[in-house]
């Protein structure tokens, strides 16, 4: 048996993330799920909810976990770390193996957060070999990386050629409206194609959780960010006619569960991804590529697990950018080159016929990096404490 203490639900990346790590290890053994309130509306498959809620613990003993002071459960545990904190999500909670899953971003860590990890886990697995690296550079042992996965039978290259918007030049943008994101870039990389060429057009999928972070984006050097509305459609329709866009070339999605988005990929040209930093190896993006598009990327932090030169066009030319919060340095990034952008972006354009054999090669790619291959490397790590990368 396993316990699992990860968030679930079909809107995020950590959701997204602790429902197919459940689901695929349900496959393995017997699996216990402590996590937050569970509902329907945060899935939005009868499947999968009511698969998640046959295996949450008990209300007795959930409480009982709670309640206690140092909780321990005699079965290997996998915790969902909270950001480079390297806190557990559930405080002090313990099995007789305690395994930590992390991806963070700001990766200029505090004593604190090298503490907690070496205090709460006897590994740490994280979500990119660059979150590894970052860990290994402030000499933390027992690390390794688990990346995250696509599930095959919703995101693959079957009927990938468009059936809507077949005269026009499609960009999809997707991950939360964040400055880490890049969707600044993708902003102003647009509307130079925009102003150039008649038949481009923008589909965008930005909603953001969480206000803190959506905030951030009034730092970038690219576009202006003054809306103060409350409403997330008329938020970055507003953002994007101040910054020149012209909405009837532009379809703003409201937030929708992943298992929705493929129709939405299919019917796209080319997915464009600038991001500043991925702590993970980006699921917007792999589960785009799993559908046999091709994507414009940078080549960066968690994002050099899954792209190569034949599956992908990358975005090379990077500068670091170094990150504050209250005027304390907290990450150094790396920041795409806006020209680099435009300059592959406006190539694309003219060689839609190439962009379907690097599509090809995206799907052929992502579909060896699955969820079930997440959860058997969990597996090996849980039931039988092997730290050795599965092949």
């Amino acid at each position: 048996m396993i316990y699992t203490a990860l968030p679930t639900g079909s809107f995020h990346g950590w959701g997204v993330c602790g429902k197919y790590i459940v689901k695929e290890l349900s496959n393995l053994t017997e699996v216990k799920l402590i996590t937050e309130e569970l509902n329907f509306d945060n899935i939005l498959d009868e499947f999968d909810f009511r698969l998640l809620k046959s295996k949450l613990i008990p209300t007795q003993e959930h409480e009982a976990i709670k309640n206690s002071i140092a909780p321990y459960i005699s079965f290997p545990l996998l915790q969902c770390i909270t950001g480079n904190t390297l806190e557990p999500m559930i405080p002090n909670l313990r099995g007789n193996i305690t395994v930590g899953y992390t991806f963070f971003e700001e990766n200029i860590l505090p004593k604190s957060s090298l503490e907690n990890g070496r205090r709460y886990f006897d590994l740490i697995v994280t979500g990119s070999s660059w979150c590894e690296e970052v860990l290994r550079n402030y000499e933390m042992k027992n690390i390794r990386t688990i990346i995250q996965g696509i599930d095959p039978t919703i995101f693959n290259p079957v009927r990938s050629k468009k059936e809507y918007f077949k005269d026009l030049f499609v960009i999809f943008s997707g991950g939360k409206f964040e400055l880490r994101k890049g969707q600044d870039i993708v902003i102003k990389a647009f509307k130079v194609l925009q102003d150039k060429y008649k038949d481009v057009m923008l589909i965008n999928s930005w909603f953001n959780f969480w206000p803190a972070s959506f905030l951030t984006m009034k730092a970038s050097l690219y576009i202006t960010f003054s809306t103060n509305e409350n409403d997330y459609s008329v938020m970055v329709n507003e953002t994007l006619a101040e910054n020149g866009i012209d909405l009837n070339r532009v379809i703003t999605l409201p937030p929708s569960p992943n298992i929705m988005m493929p129709r939405i990929y299919k019917n796209s040209d080319i997915g464009l991804f600038p991001n500043r930093c991925e702590g993970g190896t980006n699921l917007v993006l792999m589960e785009y590529m799993a559908c046999g598009k091709p994507v414009i990327a940078s080549f960066n932090t968690g994002h050099k697990d899954i792209l190569t030169d034949s599956n992908s066009i990358k975005l090379v030319d990077m500068r670091s950018v170094t990150i504050t919060h209250d005027n304390i340095k907290t990450a150094i990034w790396d920041e795409p080159s806006l020209d680099e952008t435009i300059s592959k972006l406006e190539w694309a354009y003219h060689h839609r016929d190439a962009l379907s054999g690097i599509g090809t090669r995206a799907g052929e790619d992502l579909s060896k990096i699955t969820w079930e291959k997440t959860a058997k490397d969990f597996y090996a790590i849980l039931e039988y404490g092997n730290t050795e990368k599965s092949t």
